[in-house]
């Protein structure tokens, strides 16, 4: 394995000081677990996202993260001017373009957010393909595609669009569009549990908001974060329904110096 040339133990350790108030617009099954993961891993959730509020309560966290699982047309404004608001205030906001692909309602939301420029996109491989235009496996939310497949996807539209792409699977893929990084571990009972994906959108979200300089790493190290944790619980879990609880504790007891070790990252 080729080591990053930046440390992730360090970047945990500096999320978890900075304890970020991170604004977590994410869908109806995930607010749960998407906020107790960020609390066991150190940061503060919001799950803030009426169009009254959204984009006001965007200028004061330290990053937006954008989820359309559930979306309804209700919500939309919300999103939008929680990305506005956080472009306007210079924060990193993050997108989770979930089944995008299924309808034309979703094609166009998406459409009106990415034009908004995210900082860091977070799909699963059939998503991240279907954006690029590509032909697909995918039904529904479920990725029919492996990471790896999705790779030139992914540097077309971080070159497109001037963000960072992740591809979450099997094995991760990050791009910026020149430097590239593969991270592997987890667990296969990861996809067993309900939004545990959607979660990890709002993690990448917590360490963009501590580290906004270096949302390459940062999305690296949220990634690293969840592989090696969901490596630690599948050693105790004697299935899905014991493996959350295990792995927000792994989250939680995961220090620095092990994180650095046991982190599976390849640079490219």
């Amino acid at each position: 394995m080729t080591n990053p040339s930046f440390s992730c133990g360090r970047l945990l350790a500096a999320m978890r000081q900075a304890n970020p108030l991170v604004q977590c617009i994410t869908n109806d099954v995930a607010m749960n677990i998407a906020a107790n993961v960020l609390l066991a891993a150190g940061a503060s959730p919001a799950m803030v996202s009426a169009e009254e509020e959204a984009g006001e309560f965007a200028r004061i966290a330290g990053a937006v993260t954008i989820n359309i699982g559930t979306l309804w047309s209700g919500g939309v404004a919300g999103m939008l001017a929680a990305a506005n608001a956080a472009n306007g205030a210079g924060k990193p906001w993050v997108l989770d373009p979930v089944a995008h692909y299924a309808t034309g309602f979703r094609r166009r939301v998406v459409g009106e957010l990415m034009a908004l420029e995210p900082t860091i996109l977070r799909g699963n491989a059939s998503e991240i393909m279907a954006m690029a235009g590509e032909a697909t496996r995918g039904q529904g939310v479920d990725s029919g595609d492996s990471a790896m497949a999705a790779q030139n996807a992914a540097l077309t539209l971080a070159r497109r669009y001037g963000c960072i792409v992740a591809v979450t699977g099997d094995v991760d893929f990050v791009t910026d569009g020149s430097r590239s990084a593969t991270i592997e571990g987890g667990s296969p009972l990861m996809p067993k549990v309900t939004a545990l994906g959607c979660a990890l959108t709002c993690l990448v979200g917590a360490f963009a908001a501590s580290t906004p300089d270096q949302p390459f790493e940062a999305t690296i190290a949220a990634l690293a974060l969840f592989a090696v944790s969901g490596q630690d619980a599948d050693g105790h879990a004697r299935g899905p329904g014991s493996f959350q609880p295990l792995f927000l504790d792994a989250l939680s007891a995961l220090g620095s110096d092990r994180f650095d070790a046991e982190a599976r990252i390849t640079m490219r």
